[in-house]
Protein backbone atom coordinates (compact mmCIF):
# COMPACT_ATOMS: atom_id res chain seq x y z
CA UNK A 1 0.00 0.00 0.00
CA UNK A 2 3.14 2.28 0.90
CA UNK A 3 4.59 1.79 -1.94
CA UNK A 4 1.10 2.37 -4.36
CA UNK A 5 0.74 5.59 -2.17
CA UNK A 6 4.52 6.67 -2.81
CA UNK A 7 4.29 6.23 -6.46
CA UNK A 8 0.72 8.32 -6.46
CA UNK A 9 2.27 11.14 -5.12
CA UNK A 10 5.42 10.89 -7.38
CA UNK A 11 3.59 11.10 -10.50
CA UNK A 12 1.18 13.24 -9.21
CA UNK A 13 4.58 15.77 -8.09
CA UNK A 14 5.97 15.31 -11.57
CA UNK A 15 2.76 16.31 -13.04
CA UNK A 16 2.50 19.09 -11.26
CA UNK A 17 5.92 20.16 -12.22
CA UNK A 18 4.91 19.40 -16.16
CA UNK A 19 2.13 21.64 -15.71
CA UNK A 20 4.19 24.55 -14.33
CA UNK A 21 6.88 24.37 -16.79
CA UNK A 22 4.06 24.07 -19.41
CA UNK A 23 2.56 27.74 -17.86
CA UNK A 24 6.28 29.27 -18.17
CA UNK A 25 6.64 28.32 -21.58
CA UNK A 26 3.37 30.00 -22.49
CA UNK A 27 3.92 33.06 -20.23
CA UNK A 28 7.32 33.02 -21.92
CA UNK A 29 5.66 33.10 -25.46
CA UNK A 30 2.49 35.78 -24.63
CA UNK A 31 0.09 32.98 -25.56
CA UNK A 32 -2.29 35.10 -23.78
CA UNK A 33 -2.04 37.83 -26.05
CA UNK A 34 -2.04 35.77 -28.89
CA UNK A 35 -5.36 34.18 -27.66
CA UNK A 36 -6.74 37.75 -27.12
CA UNK A 37 -5.93 38.87 -30.79
CA UNK A 38 -7.24 35.41 -32.18
CA UNK A 39 -10.95 36.56 -30.10
CA UNK A 40 -10.47 39.79 -31.74
CA UNK A 41 -11.22 39.41 -35.46
CA UNK A 42 -11.40 43.30 -36.46
CA UNK A 43 -8.42 43.77 -34.99
CA UNK A 44 -6.37 40.77 -36.23
CA UNK A 45 -7.52 42.36 -39.94
CA UNK A 46 -6.88 45.48 -38.96
CA UNK A 47 -3.28 44.62 -37.91
CA UNK A 48 -2.60 42.39 -40.97
CA UNK A 49 -4.06 45.03 -43.60
CA UNK A 50 -1.25 47.47 -42.13
CA UNK A 51 1.37 44.71 -41.94
CA UNK A 52 0.36 44.57 -45.73
CA UNK A 53 0.48 47.96 -46.87
CA UNK A 54 3.90 48.42 -45.37
CA UNK A 55 4.93 44.74 -47.05
CA UNK A 56 3.93 46.16 -50.44
CA UNK A 57 5.35 49.68 -49.93
CA UNK A 58 8.56 48.08 -48.75
CA UNK A 59 8.59 45.70 -52.08
CA UNK A 60 8.22 48.77 -54.09
CA UNK A 61 10.96 50.83 -52.62
CA UNK A 62 13.25 48.25 -52.33
CA UNK A 63 12.18 46.88 -55.95
CA UNK A 64 12.94 51.05 -57.00
CA UNK A 65 16.29 51.26 -55.15
CA UNK A 66 17.46 47.90 -56.99
CA UNK A 67 16.42 48.90 -60.54
CA UNK A 68 17.97 52.22 -60.57
CA UNK A 69 21.17 50.38 -59.61
CA UNK A 70 20.69 48.66 -62.14
CA UNK A 71 20.20 50.92 -64.78
CA UNK A 72 22.72 53.11 -63.27
CA UNK A 73 25.27 50.61 -63.34
CA UNK A 74 24.08 49.75 -67.36
CA UNK A 75 24.43 53.36 -68.39
CA UNK A 76 27.94 53.64 -66.79
CA UNK A 77 29.04 50.33 -68.34
CA UNK A 78 27.78 51.91 -72.12
CA UNK A 79 30.08 54.99 -71.22
CA UNK A 80 32.93 52.15 -70.80
CA UNK A 81 32.12 51.02 -74.81
CA UNK A 82 32.83 47.69 -74.34
CA UNK A 83 31.87 46.43 -78.25
CA UNK A 84 29.35 43.63 -77.75
CA UNK A 85 28.34 44.65 -74.23
CA UNK A 86 27.99 48.10 -75.12
CA UNK A 87 25.91 48.00 -78.01
CA UNK A 88 22.98 45.72 -75.80
CA UNK A 89 22.83 48.27 -72.64
CA UNK A 90 22.69 50.96 -74.96
CA UNK A 91 19.94 49.82 -76.35
CA UNK A 92 18.14 48.70 -72.82
CA UNK A 93 19.19 52.11 -71.55
CA UNK A 94 17.17 53.79 -74.85
CA UNK A 95 14.15 51.61 -73.98
CA UNK A 96 14.41 52.47 -70.77
CA UNK A 97 14.60 55.89 -71.23
CA UNK A 98 11.66 56.20 -73.97
CA UNK A 99 9.32 54.45 -71.56
CA UNK A 100 10.09 56.96 -69.11
CA UNK A 101 9.20 59.97 -71.16
CA UNK A 102 5.71 58.21 -72.88
CA UNK A 103 2.61 58.59 -70.53
CA UNK A 104 0.68 56.10 -72.09
CA UNK A 105 1.07 52.43 -70.72
CA UNK A 106 0.11 49.62 -72.95
CA UNK A 107 -0.33 46.18 -71.29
Amino acid sequence: MRAIRLRKHKLRRLSNMGLLRLAEYLEGVNFAAYVDLIQTPWRLALLNLIGGIFRGLGIGLGFTIIAGTIVMLLQQLEVLNIPVIGKFIADLVAIVQAQLHTRQYTY
